[in-house]
């Protein structure tokens, strides 16, 4: 260990141009004498997208500006590509990355499982991509192809594939790509959620191992510092940001320079500084693309800055190629997908960390719908916000917005459980959001539910932050039995609901998540979800925006 370190403080001295004598680089230096060596200044450009979940026109987007919320339209797949185009005519030596959740999240992606992507992002030259945790929405062979159908490299070093009973074969994608330009070499190492088959159904994983990054990131740090003489080292990462700060403060990590993240939508417009590497995530729906740029002397990095772009709708133009793609693609679904089921009073918006009015909506539909105890929600951060009003002076509810809340329609699942399992779940489910150590944060929020009322301590001790539970008005008691409603998750076992284990009476109803709320809409439409309080926290604000703490970071 004390060797790598010596070796990555030296290369990175170097880096910067300081003079080390022979002793103290090895055989280092006689390598990178023998490197392209550039003259005068020059600037490389990484530009970064993430989670943008198929939104492809501008939308709704939520910001948290003096204390409340604002609106404003951001987006576009052809306004992004605006800004691509405007930083590659500033800059040549520009790159541009996706770091997941290129191909669910929209009708348009689900009704034709992810095929219409592929010929967008090849238009806008996106230059290396990394597989996110919804990239397998569809299954193993779909993501394969939808992932070789991009024409720019991928990487991916903890996707392995399945020999059978979880033996790990081999690497699906490379573990690592290295691009050498203005006299440099930028070394990129990807990693992608080791969590999935825990965190989705595990269905759509089935053939994939995943593993953690801290079990082979040192390796191909030092391979790429050391051997491919790269001066700069960047991880692109969906992992989430907790779980990316705990791995930019892991020593495996040391002599990386930046995390490129995704997953949990943060708008990081400051590099968090960590104590191996610097961590950033731009977002989500393509709101914001991250901006790195490296200014480069004599074939030396010197100087590195890095900004949060937000893609207003109004400041950039879209592209005609790009919208001439994207007319194509919508044209035979586009009246489907206009459809109006329902409407709303009320902004509709995913945003906060304990209730949000999607959520509110959903889990009231479902609850109507099954008459259970409680209805769940798992804690999904997809979904632009949808604020615009029509002609009635209602938030028109289409058929393309049912499915941005849910992409997936899955059966709706019933079952039963004790009094005392569903504090046990409540107790977990907490810790996953709210755990003091970093790396053992879920990526996601809260679930949410109604018919049950819980008061919890956010930042209590592990398995004691549950004040109360009242189901249906009563205190709940530990030993009665009650009935609970949620998605199906394919592949769980038949005693789990919703990450509750040991249910018990567990079955499918004939109907779909889709079609509960369709059916609560047409009954009340408009609805009013205004979220009523149905988890309330002692130590935070209800409008408590990202789960992240102990760092100098503010979601706005």
């Amino acid at each position: 260990m004390q060797n790598r370190r010596d070796f990555l403080r030296n290369s990175a001295l170097a880096g910067m141009g300081f003079m080390l004598g022979p002793a103290d680089v090895a055989g280092a230096n006689k390598t990178r004498t023998n490197m392209e060596q550039g003259s005068g200044k020059s600037k490389i450009t990484i530009l970064h997208t993430t989670d943008v979940h198929c939104q492809l026109h501008p939308h709704d987007e939520m910001f948290w500006e003096n204390d409340k919320m604002t609106f404003r339209k951001t987006g576009g797949y052809a306004h992004i590509d605006s800004y691509f185009q405007e930083v590659r005519n500033e800059n040549p030596n520009t790159i541009i990355v996706d770091t997941g959740d290129m191909f669910q999240g929209s009708e348009l992606s689900v009704k034709t499982s992810g095929n219409v992507m592929p010929p967008i992002l090849n238009a806008m030259g996106y230059g290396l991509f990394l597989p996110g945790n919804w990239e397998v929405v569809y299954g193993k062979q779909q993501m394969l192809r939808l992932m070789g159908s991009l024409n720019a490299p991928k990487t991916c070093a903890n996707m392995y594939h399945d020999l059978g009973d979880g033996r790990k074969g081999e690497l699906i994608f490379p573990p690592y790509h290295i691009w050498n330009i203005a006299g440099v070499k930028i070394g990129f190492i990807g990693y992608t959620d080791h969590l999935v088959p825990v965190r989705q159904s595990p269905m759509y994983s089935k053939g994939i191992v995943y593993t953690e990054p801290e079990e082979n990131i040192e390796h191909y740090v030092t391979h790429l510092r050391r051997n491919e003489q790269c001066q700069f080292v960047i991880v692109l990462s969906h992992l989430g940001l907790s779980q990316q700060i705990a791995l930019a403060n892991n020593p495996a990590c040391e002599g990386v320079d930046y995390i490129l993240g995704g997953d949990t939508h943060e708008r990081v417009r400051k590099p968090i500084e960590c104590t191996y590497a610097k961590v950033v995530e731009p977002g989500a729906f393509g709101s914001f693309t991250g901006r790195l740029d490296l200014i480069v002397e004599n074939g030396n990095i010197i100087e590195e800055s890095y900004e949060l772009v937000e893609m207003t709708a109004t400041k950039y133009r879209p592209t005609e190629r790009i919208s001439r793609l994207v007319e194509a693609a919508e044209a035979p679904m586009l009246q489907e997908m206009n459809k109006i089921i329902g409407y709303s009073t009320i902004p509709l918006y995913r945003y906060f960390v304990i209730e949000n009015t999607i959520d509110t909506l959903i889990t009231n539909a479902v609850k109507w719908k099954v008459n259970a105890d409680i209805a769940l929600s798992n804690g999904f951060r997809f979904c632009p916000p949808r604020v615009e009003r029509d002609k009635t002076g209602n938030i028109p509810i289409t058929e393309a917005f049912l499915y941005d809340m849910l992409p997936v329609d899955s059966k709706v699942r019933t079952a039963k459980a004790t009094g005392r399992q569903i504090v046990q779940w409540l107790e977990k489910e907490m810790n996953n959001v709210f755990a003091t150590q970093a790396e053992q944060r879920f990526g996601g929020w809260l679930v949410k539910f109604s018919g049950m009322n819980v008061v919890f301590e956010a930042h209590g001790a592990a398995n004691k932050r549950i004040k109360s539970v009242h189901i249906g008005g009563e205190p709940i008691q530990v030993n009665r039995i009650y009935m609970l409603s949620a998605c199906e998750r394919e592949g769980d076992p038949d005693d789990v609901l919703c990450r509750l284990k040991g249910v018990e009476s567990a079955a499918n109803t004939s109907f779909t998540l889709h079609e509960a709320v369709k059916e609560y809409l047409a009954a009340f439409s408009p609805v009013t979800p205004e979220p009523p309080g149905n988890a309330v926290a002692t130590d935070v604000s209800r409008q408590l925006l990202t789960q992240v703490t102990g760092v100098d970071y503010k979601f706005t």
